[in-house]
């Protein structure tokens, strides 16, 4: 109870959910995957099962497939208003978060259930990551300790390609990056053909706009998304899980000869433990603690997850 002359609680713009509670809004809909889909989807360390499927991301996909009806009327209404035929417009999804909070395996897995809704089977996914200015380009400018940093995109070639998908183009371009070898691959790209959902995943897509140099607001990613979500963690979890995939990834990626981190694959486990985390204190905090959890509150969807990598809450925004 409030005390008298004590001032109330700021509203939140967000209604929370338990884990229980925001199963329970799933409703009718019906699980399209299953342990087969699941083995292909899943990050490295990211223990997604069908039941988290179905208790977060069923209710998420119904939202979603919600949100593109409801954004196509929206779409029809203007157009008839403007006495133009109606043409489709891409319903497009950004989500954020920082490095193994997990966010890969949510977009492929919501990319995935989204395409066998009925109404809009062609669903596309990008990452930001092709849009990291070439590892040449990051030395010359002294960016290469900071990849990953809002400084160290294309963010010109990004904004046009998000205007160019927007804008209705039969086929745009996006560039490709290798996790192999740690950098844009030349001469490789992937195309985006008409999409009826675009879902957009990176560490900063959730950046607001930067000024321009003559003091005029600039464009951001973010201003492209019909919808946005952050997955998030506490910091200290999302550092372990970060070590954990380290110690792994040694043990598989790292060993192949053609990888950028070679080197890391004879390390004993204590000294890929100690290396992971000065990885982890010099670049991924930093950038997670400046530039990526400032932008959670942009997001209309959070999940948060628990220690155990499992959904725990769901914050959905209300204004």
């Amino acid at each position: 109870m409030q005390s008298p002359g004590e001032r109330p609680p700021a509203p939140s713009p967000y209604l929370e959910f338990d884990r229980a509670r925001w199963s329970a809004l799933r409703a009718t809909t019906p699980l399209t995957l299953d342990d087969s889909d699941l083995a292909r989807l899943r990050g490295l360390g990211e223990p997604i099962d069908l039941a988290g499927v179905e208790a977060v991301y069923l209710p998420l996909s119904r939202l979603l497939n919600l949100q593109v009806t409801a954004a196509q009327e929206r779409h029809r209404a203007t157009s008839t208003f403007l006495g133009e035929p109606s043409a489709r417009m891409p319903f497009v999804i950004g989500i954020a978060g920082s490095v193994a909070v997990g966010k890969s395996t949510s977009a492929r897995v919501l990319r995935e259930l989204l395409a066998r809704w009925p109404h809009h089977p062609v669903v596309e996914l990008v990452t930001t990551d092709g849009f990291l200015l070439p590892n040449a380009e990051l030395e010359a400018r002294g960016l290469l300790h900071r990849k990953g940093f809002p400084e160290s995109y294309d963010q010109r070639a990004l904004l046009r390609f998000l205007a160019s998908v927007k804008a209705g183009w039969a086929e745009v371009r996006a560039p490709v990056y290798s996790h192999l070898v740690y950098d844009v691959v030349p001469d490789r790209c992937i195309t985006v053909r008409s999409p009826d959902i675009l879902l957009v995943e990176g560490l900063n897509v959730l950046q607001p706009p930067r000024p321009r140099a003559d003091g005029r607001p600039g464009m951001g990613v973010s201003d492209f998304f019909d919808f946005s979500m952050y997955v998030d963690a506490a910091t200290a979890d999302v550092r372990e899980w970060y070590v954990e995939r380290f110690l792994r990834l040694r043990r598989t990626a790292f060993a192949d000869p053609a990888s950028y981190f070679r080197r890391y694959a004879s390390l004993s486990d204590d000294e890929a433990r100690r290396t992971a985390l000065d990885i982890w204190a010099q670049v991924n905090e930093p950038n997670l603690v400046q530039n990526i959890l400032p932008t959670r509150g942009r997001a209309t969807l959070v999940l948060e997850k628990g220690p155990d990598h499992t959904v725990r809450r769901v914050r959905l925004r209300k204004i």
